[in-house]
């Protein structure tokens, strides 16, 4: 399966998610590597498991074995660390930001990919799961690494469409008569 057969799967009134997958997966200025990472980690990260499926199979395309696993890797521990640095960030106290998360974190240190790459993937993860903290920290770290805004832009553009997609999908099914 592929891109197109997601878009085909799409319903007629999301036609404008139909036209942006397909641009945002065929005319990025993103390397390969970061473009179809950061495909499958917001696929992963939207819990839709059609989209997963369909990109995936597609992505496997594109990533080598290690960058597949790094891109499932970054949306494992944004899973996690959106929920905890967002819920210490919306409790309001600031003391929290000063206290050890004391999580294992190591992959972002050796994701076993590019150290932007995997940057770009966690930012995009971070989008789709509203972590203010994260996606600022991770743009710094893009940014400090030399990628541009324009970079940066494309990544979230792909995170908002692959959603996009999901969230659709999933309201489909659910609208779908039930069938016993």
């Amino acid at each position: 399966m592929s891109v197109d057969a997601l878009k085909s799967a799409l319903p007629d009134y999301a036609k404008d998610t139909k036209l942006n997958l397909g641009s945002v997966t065929s005319t990025s200025s993103l390397s390969e590597q970061q473009l179809w990472g950061t495909v499958l980690a917001t696929a992963l990260a939207s819990r839709n498991a059609v989209v997963i499926r369909e990109l995936a199979e597609e992505a496997g395309d594109y990533l080598s074995a290690e960058a597949f696993e790094a891109a499932k890797g970054a949306a494992s521990i944004m899973a996690m660390n959106n929920i905890y640095y967002r819920a210490t960030h919306l409790i309001g106290d600031e003391t929290y930001a000063t206290l050890p998360a004391k999580l294992r974190m190591s992959i972002i240190g050796k994701p076993g990919v590019d150290k932007l790459d995997f940057e770009l993937w966690c930012l995009a993860v971070s989008a789709v799961n509203g972590c203010g903290r994260c996606l600022e920290s991770h743009e710094k770290v893009l940014r400090d690494g030399g990628l541009s805004r324009e970079l940066v832009q494309e990544a979230l553009r792909v995170a908002a469409v692959v959603h996009a997609a999901a969230v659709t999908l999933e309201g489909e099914a659910a609208l779908a008569p039930a069938t016993v």
